[in-house]
Parts: structure tokens; C-alpha cells; sequence
């Protein structure tokens, strides 16, 4: 097939019905670029001998030279089948865990997608992951079982078992689907109940517990991958060949004369055929019999591969011969055995024409659209969809159109943005010279001939310094300077393309309605609001787009250009119907990442995309000339725009910080910058490392696992008494650790205590950091006495779902009644450290806001309370080992002593008897002006009082500074001491890792993963294979430059998948030194020997300029001079 004309596609991309979108997905190396090239060469857009070898959808440099694809791009490709043309938009994912995130762009805009999985190694930790992102975003997979040549060339199986091995592979998969499916029924179910309890139903039933629901009624068929189903495809890409059941039943239903439904039903299985009776039978397989799907396709696939590889020339005729098929002079004579079988199997099973089928059959057109995914797309945070204003939940029926009316609304989801260079954009293309150009030309370049000799004529009769004159003449340089025009007019953007190299694009698809070209439209962010808009705007409004009022996170911006994407080539469009795939120019200044274009105000942002990595590795980067500063910033702006998982800092310290997901995508990231963006030479920092600050309980055992018992205690106490002198005077510490603190200006006093979180409860506050931030907002805005309205009948749920889980979790003598006094979370209001409030005089909870006692009190009370959750708020964002955020602490305040400051302020009572209404509340005047600026202002600060400040500075402004400061000042030094006086451990991010190694070099790995300070939690053989999966935990510390050692360890044969998991405690304690006899013995005085806590601790602190405790010179009197060692 010639490639198609764009006319053509612009004809197919009306036909909704007939679009196909579709991504390719699957684990790295599996083939799903190779298998593109194949789907490619089909449509003539290159040979299908280069297929496989091109990886056409691989655009970029480092792609080609790595191997592996690194971003996704998009194709249109045009199949036809029977007479109904269908337009296929593919687009081809990474596999890398670390490109992750373009996986989840390239899902959101598509409808179903293409399962990739390799025969020999089955499934795979990224297999598992994409098919849960396809999941999540609710779109049809199919199978394609990839490299089947493998088991015939590599693992030499006979085709029995290939067969178990397939059905292998097909098991574990569907088990995987199996797990997603029972999940979601579950999570449904569980809903479902919690509203019954929400509106109980007034006739009470018997009560009888059905511990099935769902899972039994609930149809799951269709879910599940099975050849019979046509949802799964066999294929070696490789080669050129893939078959789907149904192809096979084709032709053995005219060749043995059995039906084709038959045969459909019975290929795969244990069906076995009597050829005399030409009856199928599920006979025992005992009788030596097999399977028809190894009898009829496998075995006949592998004589081809037999004959081939053994070069049985007579045999391959024959073959040839009897499936009709006709084959090159060249390929037959070719030596490389790849190139015949390739040349056979692509005429006889066409891998193109497999899966294309499979993907119009199987896979849904935008029409089909399920109503579940619409309103899942359309709900963002914690809404439901029957929450969303009447206008929003309208548009739902345009989306399941799919309608390309000029009143359908224009809905259109950018999923990324990229960067290609503007050379490349269709416009900038140098276009054909036309015959008059061509004539003209030629013409010129005569003339010019012919003055050139005429020239040359002159100057060997004249004399030499009249050639020189005649050189340098105008009328010898007319001609150039004609033709120099000429060029210049033919290529005009050529100074528009020095000033910005590098264009953006909007990866987008279009949801509802007709894109077309100049088009005025709304861009929503990801924080819009239609209901604020509704809000704002009369209803029924008719002003211009560009007269309405301003509404946060909403812009008005025109469709420039709107692009057919073709792998590397861009072509011009004028319109894009519903349905479609398409690249937008111009969008630059309005996106940043991803974003909601429609027409109407009324339709909400979609649901933000779902990333699978965390972006954990982080580097500091500056120009090598700091003239270039500036150059660096816009880069990397650039950079942040063209990717969508890294992210940009500006950390305090005023560096500037590169967050990426791994390895290989920092190094991407960074060549980016260097060579398309920034253009500057960089100089980058070793990876900046994240800890977390935490304390434990008490040790049972001391370091060489003596119980620590009464003989060694006053070791013990010697070393406490030393850590205590580290605490200044004037701070009583408790036996039990309680810190007790006096404000400088001694007014006030503060106690703290700290105490270690229960494991459970730490993750519990870090999985639901978005509902805390939420409930934060909703107590400030109750604070500022805003209409709380707003809070919705499914976030009140969650919150009180969550204090549930919390109190669950908290039991025990000293957790009694803490949840319910939990006054703040931190850092930022939102993270894994909790601030309990035991004080008697004021009591204040996240949950319910201040409990509205005696107006003054409060409002004072409320105000100084502020300073004390801000001092909490810096003391959990930075450490005492290393400056570090802590994790699961939880602060105690256990008295809050105001007795004095009251006091005072009786005394300036009476000293000032007419400045009585203004000394009222003064707590609550001072904060007004020294609050932390990260708190949002309070309604207890009223105008009245910065009038009055002025007269009362005197009294509560003292030699120390405002009185709201000193306390927060206070707060965080105890919050300090408190953990200084427990235990202190520090926690590493840890990765999950994932490695498949053949037995012969297990070993290796292992040494790899100890001296990495690694810890297998598990591994398994592969059935039918020499593999085994290694399940380890690494430390991000340790895991820099880790794929490439194990590869160069094990020869290429193991390669790594790294993923970030959690925070795990360092065991070791950094400050420990031998205290008891047992210990001086084992370890020696100096204790020298490698503590892994306090090196990450003194690594930290070089890094961030803090003193590192550290002797440079040992042993001073052992150092000797050369002369007398001789």
C-alpha cells in the first residue's frame, strides 16, 4: 500500500466510527517500537525490510543509541478491511520505569490499547504497572503475545511445549486482570454500603450478611484475554509474522471441512481432532494426542523455521509452493536464514494485518465511550459527579456523542507538551520549486557561465592588475548578489527561527465538536472551577469572550495551528473532527503541562494525570559562566514545559534543583537542557540525596546485643548526662524526655514532649495528604467566618472515615483521647508529623476549629495559638541531625503556662487606667503584625486594632522582639530539645527493585546488592525458563550508578527496574559510642569501624555548610619523616 495522501486522512478522520485510538504498551525491550515499524511498513511509510531495524517512532538521538523509547509520539495509519477504511492513530509508549509518566499521557487520550508481552519472559514488573494505568483510566486492552520466535530459535522447545508455555503466560496475565477487576467490584460494593448507612431504608429486611455481593453476579468475561475471544495475537515482530486464531480457522475450515465457528471455539484449548472422523474431541491427553492449536499452527511454523535454519532448500520450495506464495530471486539466495523466513511468514501471516484486524474488531471507537470513564474524567479531587453544577453535568451527554455539530461544545484534553524543532514545523519546510523557478534558475546559472569565461577571456589579454580591479568590479558580483535574493525569498523564516529554536506543540485529542483553525476558546487549569465561573458570570451570558469578568485559572486563547502528527513529520490541517488525535501550535504561553481546552465555561478541568514514579532523584545545576544565568532559567522553564514528570525549585538556599524519576531520565533531562534549551554548558551537583528525621523507642539490646540491664547503666547515664549538657541552661528536661521552656521575656512557658508514631499511623498520614490539606483549608476559611457551605457530603465521609482509621490505629494508655486533640499536622499543614494539644486552658482541634468560648479569651487565645502551630509547623521542617524534614513524630504540648503574661498585663492595667479598652487583646494585636508568613490571616486581627498598635508596641514589644515571635521561636526550640532527648534515628527513601537474572550469574547480582547495602526480600524461578526474579529493596542513597554495575557485572544479563517505595529507618544510631566493657572490647575505643547513619548524617551536613564533628588529624605522634624510615 502507497502512503496515503493527506486529503485521505482528513476524509477518514470524519468517520468517527472507524477511529481507532490506540497506544502500544509493555515492559522495556518487549518489541512494542518493532512491532510500530511493522504496523508501519504497511501503510508504505517506510520498506518493510527496514522494519524492526529503523524504530521509526524513535525520533531522538539518545533513543536510537540507548535502544529504548523515551518519549510517546503518535501515527496515523489507514487500514482497510473488507470495504470499511479505518484510521488507526497508534501511539507508541516507553517501556523505562522511568518514563512512566508518558505512559499516562499517551492512556488519557486513548481508547483502547495494545498489551505488548514477551513469550520468553512472560510478565514483568512494567507490564503489571501499565496495564494498572490502562485500568485506572478505564480503556480497553487487547494481547499481543510478542518474540514467539524465541521459543523456537533460543529456548528450542518442541511446539507442546510452547504451548504450555503460552497458556503460562495467558494465565498469569489474566490473573492480573483478575486482581483489578476484584478490587474495583469490592471498592463499589463498599460505597454502595456506606450510602445505605448514609439513608437507611425505613424497612428494616432481616439483617443477613452476604459476604459474595458483587463479586458473583458481576460479568467479568469480557475482561479476560483468551485467543478464542480474538483478543489475543501471536507474533514475532522480528520477523514479520503474527496470526490471530481466526485466521487459522479460515483456512482449515476449507481445507478439513469443519466449520469455522467450530474451529474458533477449539483452537486453542485441549481440543484434540480425529482426522478419519474429522471430529473434535476433548479426549485425555494421555493418548499422545495434541492440542489442535499445536497440531494445525504451531507445528506447521516450526518445520518453516526448521527448514530455514537448517537451509533444506528442497523443503522451503515446498513450503513455498504449497501456501502460493511467491518469493524474491534475492531473498531466496540470501545467505541470512532471518531474511527468508521474513520474506515467507510476511506474506503468508502479515503481523500488520493480525493486529490492525484484532485492534477494529476488539477495541472501542471514541462513540463507545463508557459513561464511567467520562464522569470519572470530569470529577477532580474529592467530587462526585451528581455534585457538579446542572450546566457541567450536561456536557456529558456531548462527550458520549462524540458529535461533530457546529453547536456541539469543543472539548479538547492536551495531555503534554513537546518540543520540536521549528525547522521541523510544516510551514518552515522548504516547499517544491515550481517549472517557471526551475527554468529561471537554469537560465541564471547560464548567464553566469558565460560571464565567467567572458571574464576569464579578459583578464589573459589585460594586464594582471586590471584582473585584480576587474575581480573586485560590481558588475562581476551582480549575479551572486541576484541569486541571493532569490534564496532569501524562498526560505522568509529564517531569522524568526534563530530567535526560538524550539516550538511547542500541545499533545492533545479532541473529546467533543470540531477543532478548527482560529478558533477562540477557553484553557482551563487544573485548579479551575466552573461552578466559581457560574458563580461570577449572570447566567445566560452573551458578552464576547474577551469581556468577561477575570476568573482564577481560566485563560482565552485562539488555535493557531492545528497538526496532523505523523511519527517525525507534522502536516498542516485547517480541522479536526471529534475523535481525533492532533498536535495544536501556539499553545506555548497558556500550558504549561497538560490542561482542558473547551469552548464552554461550564465544563470542569479533567481529572489530573495518575504518574506511577515519583520523581525522587535530585540534582543542583548552574552555568559553567554565570554570565549565562539567565540563558539556564529559560531552559529550564523549557525543560519543565516538554516534560511532564520533572519538576523545576528554587530551593531557599537559592539553588536551582532538577527533580527527576530516575537515572536514565535525568540524564535525558540534563542533555535536553544542554543541547536544545539552555544551550550553555552546565555544571551539575552529585544527586542531592532526601532524608526524613524520626525517633524510636528505646533500644532493648545494646550494640553487640548484650540486654541493656543494671550492670551497665552507669555507662549509660554518663552518656546521657553528656547528651543533657548539650542542652543550654535554663530548660528542664524530665526524666521521661518532657522539655520544659521559658519564653525570653520569661512571660510565658511552653512544655513539649515527643513521642515515636506507630508505623501505621505514618502512612496513613501520608496517603491521605490531600484530604488533611483539604480539611486545613476548610478550618481557615471557617476561621475567616467564610460560608462553609461549600464542604461536600462525601469529603465530610472521608474526613470522619479518616479520624476512624486514625483512632483505630492510636490505642492504647498513652494514645487516650490524642486523635481528638490533634491540633495540627506538619510540615506545611499537611505532612506525617502530628501536634497534640494537652493544655487545659485552651482547647483547639483540626477537626472542629477553637471551640467558641468567651470572645476575647479566644480570639487571644486562638492568635498565640497560631504562633505556637507555626514554631511546630519550622520545627518539622528542619531537624536537629541534619536539617531534614522529620516523619512521624508526634509533639505533645503538655502545659501552656500564660499565668505571668496575664499578669503583666494587669500590672499595665493599672499603671495605665485610660488605655483600658485598648489593652483588651493585645495576644491578638501583636500577631497581626509578626504572624508566619505561611498563615493565612485570621479573623481576629481587626482593623480597629492596627490603629491601636501603636500606642500598646510599648507593652508587649520588649528588648526580645513581638511577643507572637518569641514564642514561636520557643515552640520550635523545644519541639528541638524534645527530640534531642529521645532516640533519634534517621529514615532513607528506599526503591523497590526489580531484577531478572538467568541462574549463572545470580551470584553476582547479589554481591551488587550487598555492597549497595541492598536486602532481597524475595526470589522466584520463572516456569519454563532459566530466570529468576530478584524482589530487593536498595537505598536511594546507594543506587547511583547501580543498573550500570550490575550490567557490566553480569554481561548484559541482568538489568534492573527501580521504583520508589517508602522511607525506612537506618537502624544504626548516628551518635552511638561504645559505652559498656562488652562494647569497648568489640568495637575498640575509637568505635572507627563504618556507621552507615552518621555518614548519610555528615554528608548531609557538608552539603548544606552545617559543622560536621570530624578529627582530620589521628594519631599525630605516629606520623614520621621519610629520612627515617630508612
Amino acid at each position: 500500500m502507497v502512503l496515503n495522501s493527506l486529503d485521505k486522512m482528513v476524509q477518514l478522520q470524519k468517520n468517527t466510527a472507524n477511529i481507532r485510538n490506540i497506544c502500544v504498551l509493555a515492559h522495556v525491550d518487549h518489541g512494542k517500537t518493532t512491532l510500530a515499524d511493522c504496523l508501519i511498513s504497511s501503510n508504505g511509510i517506510i520498506s518493510s525490510r527496514l522494519a524492526g531495524k529503523l524504530r521509526y517512532m524513535d525520533s531522538r538521538e539518545d533513543e536510537q543509541v540507548r535502544g529504548i523509547t523515551m518519549k510517546s509520539s503518535a501515527i496515523s495509519l489507514h487500514y482497510t478491511k473488507g470495504n470499511e477504511e479505518y484510521l488507526i492513530n497508534l501511539i507508541d509508549s516507553p517501556g523505562h520505569v522511568d518514563f512512566s509518566s508518558e505512559v499516562s499521557t499517551a492512556v488519557r487520550i486513548c481508547d483502547g490499547c495494545i498489551i505488548v508481552v514477551d513469550a520468553v519472559e512472560g510478565v514483568c514488573p512494567q507490564t503489571q504497572a501499565v496495564l494498572r494505568q490502562a485500568w485506572l483510566e478505564n480503556i480497553r486492552p487487547v494481547l499481543v503475545i510478542n518474540k514467539i520466535d524465541r521459543l523456537i530459535v533460543e529456548l528450542k522447545f518442541t511446539p507442546q511445549e510452547a504451548y504450555s508455555h503460552l497458556k503460562n503466560i495467558l494465565g498469569q496475565i489474566n490473573a492480573l486482570t483478575g486482581t483489578l477487576f476484584t478490587s474495583k467490584v469490592l471498592e463499589e460494593r463498599a460505597e454502595r454500603e456506606t450510602e445505605s448507612q448514609v439513608h437507611p431504608n425505613s424497612e428494616q429486611g432481616e439483617q443477613v450478611y452476604d459476604w459474595s455481593t458483587g463479586l458473583e453476579d458481576t460479568d467479568d468475561s469480557h475482561l479476560y484475554f483468551s485467543p478464542e475471544q480474538g483478543n489475543v495475537v501471536f507474533t514475532s515482530a522480528i520477523d514479520g509474522w503474527g496470526f490471530g486464531i481466526e485466521q487459522f480457522a479460515t483456512i482449515y475450515s476449507q481445507k478439513i471441512g469443519i466449520k469455522k465457528e467450530v474451529l474458533l471455539k477449539t483452537l486453542w484449548g485441549d481440543y484434540y481432532i480425529n482426522m478419519k472422523a474429522k471430529k473434535i474431541m476433548k479426549v485425555d491427553q494421555a493418548k499422545g494426542k495434541k492440542p489442535l492449536f499445536v497440531q494445525l499452527i504451531l507445528e506447521n511454523i516450526w518445520s518453516l523455521y526448521d527448514a530455514v535454519l537448517k537451509k533444506d532448500k528442497e523443503k522451503i520450495d515446498k513450503i513455498v509452493t504449497s501456501l502460493g506464495l511467491k518469493i524474491g530471486a534475492r531473498e531466496a539466495r540470501h545467505s541470512d536464514p532471518k531474511v527468508q523466513i521474513n520474506a515467507i511468514c510476511s506474506q503468508w501471516l502479515p503481523i500488520s494485518h493480525a493486529v490492525l484486524a484484532m485492534v477494529c474488531q476488539k477495541l472501542p471507537s471514541p462513540l463507545d465511550i463508557p459513561a464511567e470513564r467520562v464522569e470519572k474524567l470530569m470529577c477532580t479531587g474529592s467530587q462526585t459527579f451528581d455534585s457538579l453544577p446542572p450546566e457541567t453535568q450536561a456536557l456529558k451527554a456531548a462527550f458520549m456523542k462524540c458529535g461533530g455539530e457546529d453547536t456541539a461544545p469543543v472539548i479538547i484534553f492536551v495531555s503534554k507538551m513537546f518540543a520540536v524543532d521549528a525547522k521541523a514545523l510544516p510551514q518552515n519546510k522548504p516547499r517544491p520549486l515550481t517549472q517557471e523557478e526551475i527554468a529561471q534558475r537554469r537560465e541564471r546559472a547560464r548567464q553566469r557561465h558565460a560571464e565567467k569565461l567572458a571574464a576569464q577571456g579578459q583578464a589573459a589579454s589585460e594586464p594582471a592588475q586590471d584582473g585584480d580591479d576587474l575581480e573586485t568590479s560590481p558588475k562581476g558580483e551582480e549575479p551572486r548578489g541576484d541569486e541571493q535574493q532569490v534564496e532569501s525569498t524562498a526560505a522568509k523564516p529564517v531569522p524568526q527561527e534563530e530567535q526560538h529554536q524550539e516550538s511547542f506543540i500541545a499533545f492533545a485529542r479532541v473529546f467533543s465538536g470540531v477543532a478548527r483553525r482560529g478558533k477562540k476558546i477557553f484553557v482551563l487549569g487544573p485548579k479551575y472551577s466552573p461552578t466559581e465561573f457560574l458563580q461570577r458570570v449572570p447566567q445566560g451570558f452573551s458578552a464576547p469572550l474577551d469581556d468577561l469578568p477575570p476568573v482564577p485559572h481560566m485563560a482565552c486563547c485562539t488555535l493557531e495551528n492545528l497538526y496532523l502528527l505523523m511519527g517525525r513529520e507534522l502536516e498542516d490541517l485547517e480541522e479536526v473532527p471529534p475523535g481525533n488525535v492532533l498536535g495544536i501550535g501556539g499553545l506555548q504561553d497558556f500550558v504549561l503541562k497538560s490542561a482542558t481546552l473547551c469552548s464552554l465555561p461550564s465544563c470542569p478541568p479533567f481529572i489530573p494525570l495518575s504518574f506511577e514514579a515519583t520523581p525522587i532523584v535530585r540534582v543542583a545545576i548552574e552555568p559553567k559562566h554565570p554570565s549565562e544565568m539567565p540563558q539556564l532559567v529559560k531552559g529550564m522553564k523549557l525543560l519543565n514545559q516538554a516534560d511532564p514528570c520533572v519538576q523545576i525549585l528554587i530551593q531557599e538556599t537559592g539553588e536551582h534543583v532538577l527533580v527527576t524519576a530516575g537515572e536514565v531520565h535525568l540524564q535525558r533531562c540534563l542533555d535536553d537542557l544542554k543541547e536544545r534549551f539552555a544551550k550553555i554548558a552546565i555544571s551539575v551537583s552529585e544527586p542531592i540525596i532526601p532524608f526524613r528525621e524520626t525517633i524510636t523507642k528505646p533500644p532493648k539490646v545494646d550494640m553487640v546485643n548484650e540486654e541493656i540491664g543494671k550492670q551497665q547503666k552507669v555507662a549509660v547515664i554518663h552518656q546521657t548526662k553528656e547528651d543533657h549538657s548539650k542542652i543550654p541552661e535554663g530548660i528542664q528536661v524530665d526524666s521521661d524526655g518532657l522539655i520544659t521552656i521559658t519564653t525570653p521575656n520569661k512571660l510565658a512557658t511552653l512544655s513539649v514532649r515527643a513521642m515515636p508514631l506507630p508505623e501505621e499511623v505514618t502512612q496513613l498520614l501520608e496517603e491521605n495528604s490531600d484530604l488533611i490539606r483539604s480539611m486545613e483549608q476548610l478550618t481557615s476559611s471557617l476561621n475567616e467566618g467564610k460560608n462553609t457551605q461549600m464542604i461536600h457530603q462525601k469529603t465530610q465521609e472521608k474526613i470522619w472515615e479518616f479520624k476512624g482509621k486514625l483512632e483505630q490505629h492510636l490505642t492504647g494508655r498513652k494514645w487516650r483521647n490524642v486523635v481528638d486533640q490533634i491540633w495540627s499536622f506538619g510540615p506545611r499543614k499537611c505532612g506525617p508529623n502530628i501536634l497534640v494539644n494537652k493544655s487545659e486552658d485552651f482547647q483547639s482541634s483540626v477537626w472542629t476549629g477553637p471551640d467558641g468560648k468567651a470572645s476575647k479569651e479566644a480570639g487571644r487565645n486562638r492568635d498565640l495559638g497560631n504562633s505556637i502551630v507555626s514554631g511546630f509547623q519550622l520545627a518539622t521542617l528542619s531537624g536537629p541531625m541534619c536539617e531534614e524534614p522529620l516523619m512521624g513524630v508526634c509533639f505533645v504540648l503538655e502545659k501552656w503556662d500564660l499565668n505571668k503574661l496575664e499578669d503583666q498585663e494587669a500590672g499595665d492595667k493599672q499603671n495605665q487606667e485610660q488605655s483600658n479598652p485598648i489593652r483588651e487583646g493585645q495576644g491578638e494585636d501583636k500577631t497581626c503584625f509578626s504572624r508566619d508568613e505561611n498563615q493565612e490571616l485570621q479573623d481576629g486581627c481587626s482593623e480597629t486594632s492596627e490603629k491601636r498598635t501603636s500606642q500598646k508596641e510599648s507593652s508587649l514589644t520588649d528588648c526580645y522582639g513581638p511577643f507572637s515571635g518569641q514564642l514561636i521561636a520557643t515552640m520550635k526550640e523545644a519541639c528541638r530539645y524534645a527530640l534531642q532527648v529521645k532516640p533519634q534515628r534517621l529514615m532513607a527513601a528506599m526503591y523497590t527493585c526489580d531484577i531478572m537474572a538467568t541462574s549463572d550469574v545470580l551470584g553476582r547480582v547479589y554481591a551488587v546488592l550487598s555492597k549497595r547495602e541492598g536486602r532481597v526480600l524475595q526470589e522466584e524461578m520463572k516456569e519454563g525458563t532459566d530466570m529468576f526474579i530478584i524482589k530487593a529493596v536498595l537505598p536511594v542513597a546507594e543506587s547511583f550508578g547501580f543498573a550500570d554495575e550490575i550490567r557490566k557485572r553480569t554481561s548484559g544479563l541482568a538489568s534492573p527496574q527501580l521504583v520508589f517505595s517508602h522511607w525506612e529507618i537506618i537502624p544504626s544510631d548516628p551518635f552511638w559510642v561504645p559505652t559498656t566493657e562488652e562494647e569497648y572490647l568489640h568495637f575498640g575505643e575509637k568505635a572507627d569501624s563504618e556507621n552507615q547513619a552518621r555518614k548519610y548524617m555528615n554528608a548531609v551536613r557538608k552539603r548544606k555548610g552545617l559543622y560536621v564533628e570530624e578529627k582530620i588529624v589521628e594519631h599525630a605522634e605516629k606520623q614520621r619523616t621519610l629520612s627515617k624510615n630508612k
